[in-house]
């Protein structure tokens, strides 16, 4: 499982002219599912993102988690992250789960998120999304459950 995640001002989600759902201050997390990822990686992802400690306490260091800083989050389903750019110029999207493992998984994660007693919204799964944000920081970080990076 791969994220991206971003600490965000607010950000939204839009489908054709239709306002999916939106945030105000918090994360929006990029999410791939891989081939081998399962519910226990998204539990353990969904743990790891909600306690990292990147949002600023009192005295402007990052010190405070998700959960801490009372924000929102906002997933959004990305499987291009798992494109490998390493032949040719057409990215490879073997490692990426198919469809429905996808889709369980990904429901999965954002459910597991939001029993960590946050505000969880999510995009559209499989559909064309027009993301809109403004970073905070900005911060921006890279988890993959395989440790790759």
């Amino acid at each position: 499982m791969r994220a991206v995640i971003q600490r965000v001002l607010h950000a939204r989600v839009r489908v054709g002219q239709r306002v999916v759902s939106e945030i105000g201050p918090g994360l929006l997390i990029y999410l791939a599912i891989g081939r081998n990822d399962t519910f226990r990686t998204a539990e353990a992802l969904a743990a790891k993102i909600a306690s990292l400690r990147i949002f600023n306490d009192e005295h402007g260091k990052m010190n405070r988690s998700l959960i801490e800083s009372v924000a929102a989050a906002l997933v959004v389903s990305e499987f291009t992250l798992y494109g490998d750019c390493r032949k040719g110029r057409r990215p490879n999207y073997m490692l990426a789960a198919p469809h429905a493992q996808a889709r369980e998984i990904y429901e999965f994660f954002a459910r597991a998120l939001a029993s960590c007693g946050l505000k969880v919204s999510t995009g559209e799964f499989h559909a064309m999304m027009e993301v809109e944000s403004v970073n905070d920081g900005p911060v921006t970080l890279l988890l993959d459950s395989d440790r790759l990076f």
